[in-house]
């Protein structure tokens, strides 16, 4: 919860960067919020949505679908072949015997809260000296949503299109606003004066 008349929001994390945080967890025996930051950024759903994925909906197949908590729409994601050996390697080292178990368990076998994730990333951000203002639990949302946009390159304004729809956003102004892209072409202007 923010301060009164304060304007806190999540910022995203360049994408190379998540995946260092990934490996990095991961080495250090992680494995849950290694797959966490992992599904949230490859996958772009909100917290609620995440914590409601079983192993089952991960390993036995290339796509799974769910009913968002948040909107009550239908959403099919299809999992990335890469990211999901990722998720198999994940698996092993938790030494799961029960594919339908919740994939983000706390050690006392409780799903984590949303609060709890958002102490725990603050926790990763200091020990790995993330270069992120806000870090939490929305950060992966969005940097799913930069790296669609940067990656589509000259077709950016398809991806946001496309994205927007993801997000359920009312247009791509909003989803503009959600990415901070609007904020960054605003400021730009300023860069365009000359002294």
């Amino acid at each position: 919860m923010s301060l009164k008349n304060s304007n806190v929001t999540s910022d995203y994390i360049e994408w190379n960067l998540m995946l260092s945080l990934v490996r990095k967890l991961y080495r250090d025996r992680e494995y849950r919020l290694s797959l966490l930051i992992g599904c949230g950024s490859f996958f772009g759903l909100r917290i609620s949505d995440l914590l409601t994925l079983t192993w089952s909906m991960l390993l036995d197949n290339d796509k799974f679908m769910l009913i968002e908590k948040k909107t009550g729409k239908r959403r099919e994601i299809k999992i990335n072949s890469d990211f999901q050996k990722h998720i198999k390697e994940c698996y092993k080292a938790l030494s799961i015997t029960n594919r339908g178990e919740k994939c983000f368990l706390s050690r006392k076998k409780t799903v984590y809260s949303t609060q709890r994730i958002n102490v725990l990333l603050k926790e990763i951000k200091s020990k790995y000296g993330l270069k992120v203002e806000h870090f939490s639990t929305h950060s992966m949302r969005k940097t799913f949503g930069r790296k669609v946009v940067e990656a589509a390159g000259e077709n950016s304004e398809f991806a946001l299109i496309k994205l927007s729809e993801l997000f359920n956003h009312s247009d791509i102004m909003t989803t503009r606003r959600y990415l901070g892209l609007r904020t960054e072409e605003l400021l730009e202007t300023y860069d365009m004066l000359s002294f």
